[in-house]
């Protein structure tokens, strides 16, 4: 029994930090092409961007926008500095590597806080700005399932420090599926509203 244990374990652990390491990587790779395109508006602001297709998916209307810099440099830099970490984490647990409770448990309120503040940057685009980037898009979507993963295996590992019963309650949820659920819903509700929202515009 213990054998057959220790074997969905592991199979797990590839699912849950290969998730990561792809989502991780596409997001290091789009955080690249926003820092190049950053640097090219910062030289020429009216310079044309590959991804400025029409007037909703426009790259230049979102990094032309003060909350793009909202740190006093491109918010993308961010990218570089934490996917290389989050990739250096999900090729360790690939390989095996067990971290400290409280290096895990860090790492979870560090990615909160980025998962917050890619979610901030969405809704300040679709409802301030008005024009989405497909760049920043897909950082949305990789924070996303990198945050949900780790959370993932924080809750199975007992690595959040929650009371006990807390925990069962949460691991009792994810092994009906529920954080897999939630994932999906989130990610169907942000497809949903924007083609509610800029339908029209979309594609033309």
């Amino acid at each position: 029994m213990y054998k057959i244990f220790q074997h969905a374990r592991e199979r797990s652990n590839v699912w849950i930090f290969s998730t990561m390491l792809i989502s991780a990587i596409l997001s290091l790779v789009a955080a690249f092409v926003l820092s190049v395109d950053a640097l090219e508006i910062a030289k020429n602001p009216n310079t044309a961007l590959s991804c400025s297709v029409n007037a909703v998916i426009n790259c230049a209307s979102v990094m032309r926008h003060p909350s793009s810099e909202l740190f006093g440099f491109p918010n993308s830099f961010l990218g570089l500095i934490a996917e290389p970490v989050v990739i250096t984490v999900a090729i360790a647990g690939l390989a095996g590597v067990r971290f400290p409770r409280q290096f895990m448990a860090a790492a979870q309120v560090g990615y909160a806080a980025g998962f917050i503040f890619a979610y901030y940057l969405f809704f300040e685009s679709f409802l301030v700005i008005g024009a989405l980037c497909p760049w920043c898009l897909l950082v949305t979507l990789s924070t996303t399932l990198v945050f949900m993963s780790l959370l993932h295996y924080n809750i199975r590992e007992d690595n959040l420090y929650l009371s006990e019963k807390h925990s069962k309650l949460l691991k009792k949820w994810m092994k009906q599926g529920y954080d897999r659920m939630f994932t999906a819903v989130l990610l169907a509700t942000l497809v949903f509203l924007i083609l509610f929202k800029y339908h029209e515009g979309l594609f033309g």
